[in-house]
């Protein structure tokens, strides 16, 4: 895993947060807005409330095990209820302290288990996925310029050049509840996942994207790097940040040395 979170050149401070934990298999990114500095209150508590309750409640083995209910297995559920709490707290906040009033945050969150990965996705930030030579966006835009797109209003090349193209439909904290949208993906040896902000996909396409990938995908931290610095020189008008993870072997349930070791040695 390796991460990279940078101001941009036209903001004057960073609503930004991601974390990347690979003992856990788990990354998050997040981006946030509203209120003075209220986007990089609401990003920190989307993260950091994500992130601790992941650690306090992962049973690695129950993780894999899929609800009859729902037809997801416990690791998505467990990132949907993260998510919940996420807002719940951020919501909070908003109301108690003026400064971060209508604050509120998108998010994209990942936690990879039993060659499997759950996906929580809120807002406009994106994963995609590099896979025997392709990129794919994984994750589906809550915005409403996505909504027009899928009503035949406009292409997806004219969406990326529409002035409104930010207005996000869903975000985390802005409303009493929120609904995460939930993948389940398997995982290959040799795949490449890029979370980022829309401060990179908005002035980078996605040919270019994988380009730079395919460029110095040997290094995640380099090639993590060459993707801030080409949206900064292209304008640089968001903050942007970027998450990279590679599969680099299978990680089965039944292996037995203990999961978080296991997961451990698998991004290692």
């Amino acid at each position: 895993m390796a991460g990279v979170t940078d101001v941009g050149r036209r903001r004057d401070h960073n609503e930004d947060t991601i974390v990347t934990d690979a003992g856990l298999g788990l990354a998050v990114l997040a981006d946030g807005m509203g209120g003075y500095k209220g986007g990089e209150v609401a990003s920190a508590l989307a993260a950091n409330v994500l992130v601790e309750e992941v650690r306090r409640k992962l049973r690695w083995q129950e993780v894999a095990a899929v609800d009859e209910q729902t037809g997801y297995t416990r690791a998505s559920l467990l990132i949907r209820d993260a998510i919940s709490r996420a807002n719940d707290s951020i919501y909070r906040t908003a109301h108690e302290q003026p400064h971060c009033q209508g604050m509120g945050t998108t998010l994209v969150s990942l936690l990879f288990y039993d060659n499997r990965l759950s996906v929580g996705h809120v807002g406009d930030s994106r994963l995609y996925r590099v896979r025997g030579g392709e990129i794919e966006q994984l994750t589906v835009d809550h915005s409403l310029i996505q909504e027009l797109v899928d009503r035949g209003f406009y292409t997806p090349e004219q969406a990326r050049r529409h002035v409104q193209k930010n207005l996000v439909t869903r975000a985390v904290g802005v409303d009493p509840t929120v609904t995460a949208d939930l993948q389940e993906e398997p995982v290959l040896p040799g795949d490449i996942y890029l979370a980022c902000s829309d401060g990179l996909s908005d002035l980078v396409e996605d040919g270019d994207i994988h380009l730079t990938l395919t460029q110095y995908g040997a290094n995640l931290s380099e090639a993590a790097q060459r993707l801030v610095e080409l949206a900064n020189a292209r304008g640089g008008t968001d903050n942007v940040s970027v998450i990279l993870i590679r599969a680099l072997r299978p990680f089965p349930a039944h292996h037995r040395s203990p999961w978080r070791m296991k997961v451990l040695h698998w991004f290692t």
